[in-house]
């Protein structure tokens, strides 16, 4: 009654249940592993570049700074499509209206890379989350069934008849937690840690929409004059 004897010897059905939960837990953990290292880096990146940013530093100063897009993320990322932008309009046109329109999809148009990111292999988690207990459920059926049909075989039905494939129906309930439980947990506290992220993005985009306005006003208004 051993747990790796009853894995053994459990039928063909409730094994692959188990293997199949086995390889969705590992590759949940795996997930979970990745995900919380990319939002940590994510996380320190912001807090880096915004206190880079507020310093009072020369935004063109700033702009040729920053990596390649291929290097850059979050706020950052969003600034260097801002103000590629903003940059690329100026000379075009005069109309601050367009220039701002522009720089704010630009800044959209980041903002929506760094949202698939971040949320990257999420929806795997939601997965394991959501399936892993009607999987093991699965098995359990399985076993139930294994167990009536032991004891139609039998003359007597004791508890010796019935208990190892009871005792391997469990199991792979028991497995099926084990899988969706940890995958949950990390679903929501990641889930939630992107959304905390990406409010973050779209702050600073709307603050650095305002300091262009206001750069715009100030070059009309010194033109005007």
């Amino acid at each position: 009654m051993s747990i790796p004897h009853l894995i053994m010897s459990a039928s063909t059905v409730v094994q692959l249940v188990m293997l199949i939960l086995v390889i969705g837990s590992i590759l949940s953990w795996i997930v979970i592993f990745q995900r919380t290292f990319v939002m940590r880096r994510a996380r320190h990146a912001h807090q880096l570049f915004e206190e880079r940013f507020w310093s009072g530093v020369d935004l063109n100063e700033l702009y040729r700074d920053t990596p390649s897009e291929q290097e850059t993320q979050g706020a950052e990322q969003v600034f260097r499509a801002g103000f590629r932008e903003f940059n690329r309009l100026m000379p075009k046109t005069k109309s601050p209206d367009a220039i701002l329109d522009g720089v704010q999809r630009s800044m959209r148009v980041a903002w929506s890379r760094e949202e698939e990111r971040l949320s990257l292999h999420l929806v795997f988690l939601a997965t394991v989350a959501s399936a892993s207990p009607y999987i093991g459920l699965f098995g359990t059926v399985w076993g139930i069934m294994g167990s009536f049909q032991a004891l139609s075989l039998t003359q007597q039905a004791t508890l010796t008849t019935v208990a190892p494939w009871i005792a391997e129906a469990l199991i792979a309930t028991a497995m099926g937690l084990f899988a969706a439980i940890p995958a949950v947990i990390f679903y929501n506290r990641l889930s939630a840690e992107s959304s905390r992220l990406l409010g973050k993005y779209e702050d600073f985009a709307e603050e650095f929409h305002s300091i262009l306005h206001r750069n715009l006003q100030g070059r009309s208004e010194a033109g005007t004059a």
